[in-house]
């Protein structure tokens, strides 16, 4: 961010998040090129950051949707995706979300549960409609990231279990108003170890040969997402050639398969930030306190995940000092992080919290009855 960027903020309500439309745009073209060089289709993750402008511009560069409610389906739409590019993951779809997706005839339903392939198949039967489905398989790999957003263990609510797969293949028979496509898998996310995603690889391969001598062809192949970002080093692009070039090496598709990945966090959370003021700076018994006019209501990561945000004062050119940098609301976890070296911050300096386009607005609330963050682009402020 430039001096005169910073000074535009002055006019501008605190907190707010701050989305650079130069760093996505540009994730968005090293996205795209990579993707394209290894004939890979993308559903971006509406989860990370529904915001309709950030919405519209993923959607003008092709990419499809992988959407968790109706109302992410909804949204795609609305932002100009076609419903065959879009995708309806979730293990908890309710009746009148199927209902809306099967009338939309979207991509495919990523399945969880044989419950839930019963339950598509009556409501699809009743649209007189052959809907498609892509099984989301639990591969147990350990993801290797925080707990909260492990999801491939055997413990976790999600997917279907290796060892029911003899189940579902046989119920699949009886349900004549599903078609099986593909298998879908999602490890966890914020992944940085690349060995995560050779082994999933690995477990893909041998699936692919166990729905092979089950005659249950497979036309999709989708990996979902997870890849990480380097909160440390905002400036940094998330690793897509390495992902992409490493799955390609060690995944072994079959004739006429489509290779599908879904990813969200890798492709906003570098544009995005929060912008805050300082209200207070309070002495403690052994560091500073920085209160902030934001919190955890508008970033919930550092108090939800222990998340790391780098944290950076704006407007303070002074001697660094050790701060730990908090928020309003009344939760001791209510903070972004503890001991953090600032210059020497004052009341009204600006705050910004980096890599926060993921997440962040997305997961905002009005615990306290606070009103939620404004969304301020890098365009707005050229006008």
């Amino acid at each position: 961010m430039n001096k005169e960027t910073i000074k535009k903020f002055r006019n501008i309500k605190t907190p707010f998040y701050y989305y650079d439309l130069d760093i996505l745009n540009s994730t968005l073209d090293i996205l795209k090129e990579e993707s394209a060089n290894s004939g890979i289709k993308l559903h971006y993750a509406l989860k990370a950051n529904p915001n309709p402008r950030i919405l519209k511009q993923i959607a003008d560069y092709g990419l499809g949707a992988d959407c968790v409610s109706w109302n992410e389906i909804d949204a795609a739409l609305k932002a100009g995706i076609e419903p065959s590019e879009i995708v309806f993951a979730g293990v908890g779809k309710s009746d009148e979300e199927i209902e809306n997706a099967v009338k939309a005839d979207i991509f495919c339903f990523n399945c969880e549960s044989i419950p839930e392939m019963e339950v598509i198949n009556e409501i699809a039967s009743k649209q007189n409609r052959v809907t498609r489905i892509a099984l989301r398989i639990n591969p147990l790999i350990e993801a290797h990231t925080h707990k909260y957003i492990t999801t491939g263990i055997e413990e976790s609510k999600f997917g279907i279990n290796t060892w029911e797969l003899e189940d579902v293949v046989k119920k699949l028979k009886d349900l004549q108003f599903i078609q099986l496509i593909g298998i879908h898998f999602h490890v966890g996310s914020q992944i940085t170890q690349m060995s995560v995603f050779q082994s999933l690889c690995s477990r893909i391969n041998e699936l692919q040969e166990w729905f092979s001598s089950r005659n249950a062809p497979l036309r999709v192949i989708n990996i979902g997402g997870g890849l990480g970002i380097d909160y440390e080093n905002p400036e940094n692009q998330p690793k897509f050639k390495e992902y992409f070039s490493l799955v390609k090496k060690f995944i072994q598709l079959k004739p006429g398969q489509e290779l599908h990945f879904e990813p969200g966090r890798s492709v906003v959370g570098q544009c995005g930030s929060l912008i805050s003021r300082v209200l207070y700076v309070k002495p403690g018994s052994n560091t500073l306190f920085a209160v902030l006019d934001a919190g955890m209501t508008d970033l919930i990561r550092p108090a939800l995940y222990q998340a790391y945000h780098k944290i950076e004062n704006l407007t303070s050119d002074g001697k660094k000092l050790r701060y730990d940098v908090v928020g309003p609301i009344c939760e001791s976890s209510d903070t972004f992080g503890k001991s953090v070296y600032l210059p020497e911050t004052h009341r009204g300096d600006f705050i910004a919290i980096r890599s926060a386009g993921a997440y962040g607005e997305a997961m905002a609330s009005r615990y306290n009855l606070r009103p939620l963050p404004q969304a301020v682009f890098s365009d707005d402020l050229q006008k």
